[in-house]
């Protein structure tokens, strides 16, 4: 960890949702003036499209068929490491963007005048300096593997984890992947399956380090998410928050459940809100939390 430079990881499986709790950091950006070093976590595979794809024929071919961007063997994890580990002790550090479409190639070709293809990584660039915080969001914020002497959670000053239900998970994985980057859905549901171990071991452990963990949990039968055509929607939803230890941030319960209309603790770290309050209990929640890691930014530098 560093309070002079600190570090907020946002961790949550494929399908999760983590892009809304980046919005959601973003709003409080906006509205707070924070300036926030933004990295994503897919700018760590370290392999392009085509490489993945030639590299689960050739795993399959040796009987391994659980070679997955999960996984070790996909990605960067030491370069990861060290991206916090340099932001920690200097504000600075470098990003790069993986190019999931034509949208994103445009978007960055067009900035950085360059020929870029889809499934591919833009340059590596220095991140603008003078920000505030470092913000990560992906799937390994809070990342272990021992083999690798890889420990991220060690470099993070805040991990928040996004854990929908698994079903529920699946069935906005399916949805997206099949809506926004055209796969079939059937390739989709062998991408899950082949994910699995990966999942297991370097996936869900995290959420045991992070800070506060947001779990959507359906109030619909999601009992088959591989036919399911709708994903339950937010008023369909109840959230359950974690806090991993509630006196570190000074969590004033009392107040959250003034503040969200319908919410209710169900353990003494744990209070469970309306789906479509999840806006708000992440403001509600992590506004006091960055404004005091922030205030102990400002009196190190």
């Amino acid at each position: 960890m560093s309070a002079k430079h600190p570090i907020v990881a946002v961790t949550g499986s494929s399908g999760a949702g983590t892009t809304y709790v980046r919005d959601a950091f973003i709003n409080i950006f906006r509205r707070e003036g924070i300036k926030a070093a933004i990295i994503e976590g897919d700018s760590f595979h370290s392999v392009t499209r085509e490489e993945f794809k030639q590299r689960v024929v050739e795993e399959a071919q040796q009987g391994n068929n659980h070679y997955s961007h999960f996984g070790p063997e996909a990605n960067d994890f030491k370069a990861l490491q060290e991206t916090y580990r340099q932001y920690g002790e200097t504000g600075e550090t470098r990003r790069r963007y993986y190019l999931h479409n034509e949208l994103r190639v445009r978007e960055h070709s067009k900035r950085l005048g360059l020929e870029l293809d889809a499934g591919n990584f833009t340059p590596w660039e220095d991140v603008p300096t003078g920000s505030d915080l470092l913000l990560y969001e992906g799937l390994h914020g809070n990342v272990v593997d021992e083999a690798q002497g890889v420990d991220t959670s060690k470099f993070v000053d805040l991990g928040i984890g996004v854990v929908p239900s698994v079903n529920l998970e699946w069935i906005q994985k399916i949805h997206r992947d099949h809506s926004h980057r055209g796969y079939d859905e059937k390739q989709v549901i062998e991408t899950i399956l082949r994910r699995m171990p990966d999942y297991v071991h370097y996936i869900t452990p995290q959420f045991s380090l992070t800070d506060v963990n947001f779990q959507r949990v359906p109030m619909v039968d999601t009992s088959n998410p591989f036919v399911s055509r709708d994903i339950p929607s937010l008023d369909e939803s109840k959230v359950v928050i974690r806090f991993k230890s509630p006196s570190k941030y000074n969590i004033d319960f009392p107040f959250l459940l003034s503040m969200i209309e319908h919410s209710f603790m169900s353990r003494r770290n744990t209070i469970v809100v309306p789906g479509n309050k999840m806006s708000l209990a992440m403001e509600t929640i992590l506004t006091p939390i960055l404004e005091k890691l922030l205030s102990q930014s400002k009196r190190l530098q």
